[in-house]
């Protein structure tokens, strides 16, 4: 289904006009923007900026994303009361943990069984325990009480629709009119907070061993960093995310942490036909609960022009290829702008770019990567351009390290100025420094017999985040500088976050 009310720049009397009739016809009297401004006053600014068409599906979002806001104006988070461990207890001797020993003498002395003159004392907790060490010396968690009562969290908000209907920029929205007095708050896409929640409990089971419960530690710790939590692209596939979801929303929301979804399902459609699935039953209700559940999905479709149903980087240089980076070129671009050949004077020199259609550039990979230009050229670009496409990114070898070094220089000052990027490339993205085929006859023993004992902290800390190991680096021979392969790893990382729809929706924001 299309479709947000995303535009492309227009402004003048009608947008003025939609924006005075939204003012007058429809929203609730609200203060002056001076005293608190939200996100019915931001949205009113982009339609009569031209960057949104008015919806009256969306507006009724907005009202809802302002009721949270004006309960934030005067809510007061609670100081995060943190779990404790207690070490194991030491008063008891080893053998007394270990056989179960009753406090009771007399019920000990009720278990028994006699073979002649023999009596047999005995504890019918021995046998598992003869098999069972982990708990002899496991420290316990002590959760302490606290006097905040969960039920006094604002209700968070779960906006659900189809790819495309804005739940990304409403929630964008929403996040950057928060109140001042939410002073700790947190936007990341549903994945990555995953990601981390999974790395930070697995720190603490090295800590304190494997079967130590991490989950109230990890909680307290993400309530501590953000008041408010706003994910994009709320989802689970994962069962290892399944078992944990529900107790680790109940235990933010229970140190005060409120909390605003976007996804593509319904909660009742979220980890349909997973492992398990009955287990995570108790987040669905949780969410329904907790979050009150919005649908975004418009029955009149306001974008200007459809946005490409397929992601933003395509590889197979096949015609699909061509007509994937036309779509965009169209979407990106600004009708009332043909595409046309533009020069710009950038350091005295000329910079030629072969396509140009509002604040969209388009480029072959030979015209922006494979000649001489710096990191400043591409940066003066970026003041000019917001959404970069550019085709024909070949596989790379030992040969052509410079080149691969100025793609990477590209991606990073495309990250640096948030704007969108559309990739056609000879194999996948990830692939495009690991080119087997072109390798085989590139690299040489001493290359392949790299290992991990020469990386510095940060490339290993950057390689644990991104999930990649010693292989990965390894086929990527042609970066040879610990440097060289932390900025290959970066440039990967920053691919894949440019790829969301999040990206795409907020570019320039």
């Amino acid at each position: 289904m299309t479709s947000p009310a995303v535009s492309i720049q227009k402004r003048g009397a009608m947008a003025q006009a939609v924006s005075q009739e939204i003012e007058e016809d429809y929203y609730p009297e609200q203060p002056e923007p001076s005293q608190n401004p939200g996100p019915i006053d931001k949205y009113k600014e982009l339609v009569s900026e031209g960057k949104l068409r008015d919806d009256d599906h969306q507006r009724k979002i907005v009202v809802k994303l302002q009721d949270l806001h004006d309960q934030l104006v005067n809510y007061d988070p609670p100081v995060v009361v943190h779990p404790h461990i207690e070490p194991p207890n030491q008063k008891k001797g080893l053998l007394s943990s270990f056989f179960g020993a009753s406090k009771d003498p007399k019920a000990d002395q009720d278990k028994h069984s006699r073979e002649g003159n023999v009596v047999f004392s005995y504890d019918t907790s021995i046998a598992p325990k003869i098999f069972d060490f982990s708990g002899l010396f496991q420290p316990k968690t002590i959760i302490p009480k606290t006097e905040y009562d969960p039920e006094n969290t604002p209700l968070g908000l779960y906006l659900h629709g189809d790819v495309g209907s804005g739940k990304t920029m409403l929630m964008n929205m929403f996040y950057l009119t928060l109140p001042p007095n939410i002073l700790r708050k947190k936007r990341i896409h549903f994945n990555a907070f995953m990601q981390d929640v999974h790395r930070r409990m697995h720190r603490e089971k090295m800590k304190h061993g494997s079967s130590f419960d991490a989950l109230p530690f990890v909680a307290a710790d993400l309530a501590e960093e953000a008041s408010v939590l706003c994910f994009d692209e709320f989802q689970c596939t994962d069962v290892a995310d399944a078992m944990i979801l529900r107790r680790l929303l109940e235990e933010m929301i229970s140190h005060g942490v409120v909390m605003v979804a976007t996804s593509n399902r319904h909660p009742n459609d979220l980890y349909k036909n997973g492992i398990q699935r009955e287990s995570f039953v108790p987040c669905i209700k949780l969410l329904q609960t907790r979050l009150e559940v919005l649908n975004l999905d418009s029955p009149t479709d306001y974008r200007k022009i459809a946005r490409p149903a397929s992601g933003v980087y395509h590889f197979g240089l096949d015609d699909a290829a061509v007509a994937h980076a036309n779509k965009w070129f169209s979407y990106l671009g600004d009708p009332k702008d043909p595409p046309h050949p533009d020069t710009k004077i950038i350091w005295g020199r000329e910079i030629k770019i072969p396509l140009a259609s509002g604040r969209a550039a388009k480029f072959d990979f030979q015209d922006i990567c494979g000649k001489p230009t710096s990191a400043a050229d591409y940066l003066e670009l970026t003041r000019h351009y917001d959404a970069f496409v550019v085709e024909n990114i070949p596989s790379m070898d030992i040969n052509s390290r410079d080149v691969a070094r100025r793609f990477i220089t590209f991606i990073d000052s495309i990250y640096e100025a948030k704007a969108a990027l559309v990739l056609t490339s000879e194999v996948p993205i990830s692939h495009i420094f690991i080119a087997n085929r072109k390798l085989a006859h590139s690299m040489d023993g001493q290359q392949k017999s790299d290992d991990a004992q020469g990386l510095s902290p940060a490339m290993r800390m950057l390689m644990d985040d991104l999930g990649m190991n010693m292989d990965t680096l390894k086929e990527s021979s042609i970066f040879t500088g610990d440097e060289e392969k932390f900025a290959f790893a970066r440039a990967l990382s920053r691919l894949s976050e440019m790829a969301s729809s999040f990206w795409i929706e907020n570019r320039g924001d």
